[in-house]
């Protein structure tokens, strides 16, 4: 890998990615059975409050992301492209090299102090998932909600992970005091496409786990059904069944969002596609051929759909006087209006 990509003079430098030189980075490996196989690569960031491009729809405009590459291994993961820019695989490197910022929280607290910081809206999990694995031996997630409770700082958190539960207490704690939002990506429910898809990740019922916990302890969560993957997650009764299991969870919400396939992800995806459903590969070439949505009316049926069983079992707004909270990040929009995958996960 070259690490000097980082660097500010390098050609391939950008905003977001000349985070730290090559002289910082400490590669770490443990063998430990939840570990094996990963290589951390420890990095002092220059920076961790990034600015979201001017071109894009997210009604946000900065992110916090303590981590790139992500042990959930979800096949359709568009951050997959990030990794290059260090010059790290985007297939199996994206799964096992995971970069970890591990001054995180206090550049966080540093940034929320300074006079030019106008207390604007902070997004998480919006590029890779902050409470994957990782998190649970770095710990920086906990530094980080301290910083923005202490700030009084809007923020909000899109997560696959259960281990954001060990979190709710400062949740609780940063809800006191400004708009906190959590929302849980599922998809699907169905397992035996979770196992191939998302292999690294909680089960979708145990993250319906987590809406039902901050749901007890009186914070709204809403559920983005990301991704909805055609021709495997898509039948009517897989919907149905999905929506059913968001709705018994207590959700505030839920978003549906059709797979997209950017590049970096696409490759990857179809190389998986090709392996386990090669009889799909010529439909998703037509499905996906003007690019990386899938067609208008494809996102309008999926979305109608979700829609009209939201409706049917009650999921509505969140209660009159429940706890501050920003509603969960909205889907990105193609020209058409119409939802697609959020940056995930």
């Amino acid at each position: 890998m070259r690490w000097e990509n980082l660097s500010p003079d390098s050609e391939h430098s950008r905003a977001d990615a000349a985070l730290f030189g090559a002289e910082a980075v400490t590669t770490r490996t443990f063998d430990t059975p939840e570990f094996r196989g990963i290589t951390f690569h420890e990095i002092r960031a220059r920076s961790v409050v990034n600015r979201v491009p001017g071109a894009s729809r997210m009604p946000f405009e900065w992110t916090v992301n303590p981590y790139r590459g992500c042990t959930h291994a979800c096949v359709y993961c568009f951050a997959r492209k990030t990794h290059s820019y260090l010059d790290l695989d985007t297939g199996l490197g994206f799964d096992s090299q995971i970069v970890v910022k591990v001054n995180a929280p206090e550049l966080l607290r540093h940034r929320l102090a300074s006079r030019s910081w106008r207390g604007e809206h902070i997004a998480m999990g919006t590029n890779v998932d902050c409470y994957q694995r990782a998190e649970g031996r770095y710990r920086l997630m906990p530094g980080i909600i301290e910083a923005l409770r202490d700030h009084a700082n809007p923020f909000s958190i899109l997560t696959k992970g259960t281990l954001i539960l060990r979190d709710l207490p400062l949740l609780r704690q940063a809800a006191d005091v400004t708009d906190v939002g959590v929302s849980v990506s599922v998809g699907f429910t169905d397992e035996e496409l979770w196992r191939t898809v998302e292999p690294g990740t909680p089960a979708p019922e145990r993250r319906l786990d987590v809406v039902r916990a901050f749901t007890d302890a009186g914070i709204g969560c809403g559920v983005l059904m990301a991704p909805v993957i055609p021709f495997l997650g898509d039948r009517p009764e897989q919907l149905r069944a999905t929506v059913r299991a968001v709705a018994a969870s207590g959700a505030t919400s839920v978003t549906p969002l059709v797979l997209h396939l950017r590049p970096g992800a696409r490759e990857w995806f179809m190389s998986w596609l090709a392996r386990h459903h090669p009889h799909l590969v010529a439909r998703y070439e037509r499905l996906y051929a003007e690019g990386a949505y899938a067609p208008r009316w494809y996102q309008r049926r999926i979305t109608r759909q979700v829609h009209d069983l939201a409706q049917e079992y009650g999921i509505g707004p969140a209660r009159a006087g429940a706890p501050r909270r920003v509603p969960a990040p909205a889907p990105e929009e193609t020209e058409a209006g119409l939802p697609t995958q959020l940056t995930l996960l």
